[in-house]
């Protein structure tokens, strides 16, 4: 069975729907454009097109993406931007999508994820349940200031 191979103007048609639904970023709309069987520069066209209509904007995908992973998953300004580079986005953009975040925000949530955190790690001591919590925060990619100014506060 072979693929169908879309012409330019179906490639981006069906690129274009692809983009409606979410955010995406060149790259990805670049892979579905090869898994439709275009390449080179009839890609290209198809991503210039897709630019130039705005579905396709790296700065706004930025902006959508550090919101809504800092908003409902709770993610670090470090995480996120390990996430946006892996997407191959622009200093620029990158930097664009972590301003989405304000500090207030940011410690507000972090401090609430350190205080739900507390009642379920069991730790012998002070000293140990400080580590762990550090371990956690830092795992959802907080940085290490951000953290123990929290903790040095929250446990005394």
């Amino acid at each position: 069975m072979t693929k169908k191979v879309y012409t330019i103007q179906q490639g981006f048609v069906k690129a274009a729907k692809f983009c409606a639904y979410q955010e995406r970023t060149q790259a990805e709309v670049k892979q579905r454009l090869y898994e439709y069987g275009l390449w080179g520069d009839d890609a290209e066209q198809v991503i210039t097109k897709l630019i130039e209509e705005n579905f396709i904007n790296e700065e706004r995908f930025a902006r959508t993406y550090a919101g809504s992973k800092f908003r409902l998953k709770h993610w670090g300004r470090l995480k996120i931007e390990y996430a946006l580079k892996q997407k191959g986005l622009s200093p620029y953009c990158v930097k664009a999508g972590l301003e989405e975040i304000t500090d207030e925000d940011y410690e507000a949530t972090l401090r609430s994820l350190l205080n739900k955190k507390i009642p379920q790690i069991k730790a012998e001591d002070t000293f140990s349940l400080k580590k762990k919590l550090a371990n956690y925060a830092h795992s959802k990619g907080y940085e290490n200031e951000w953290i123990w100014l929290i903790i040095k506060e929250i446990i005394p």
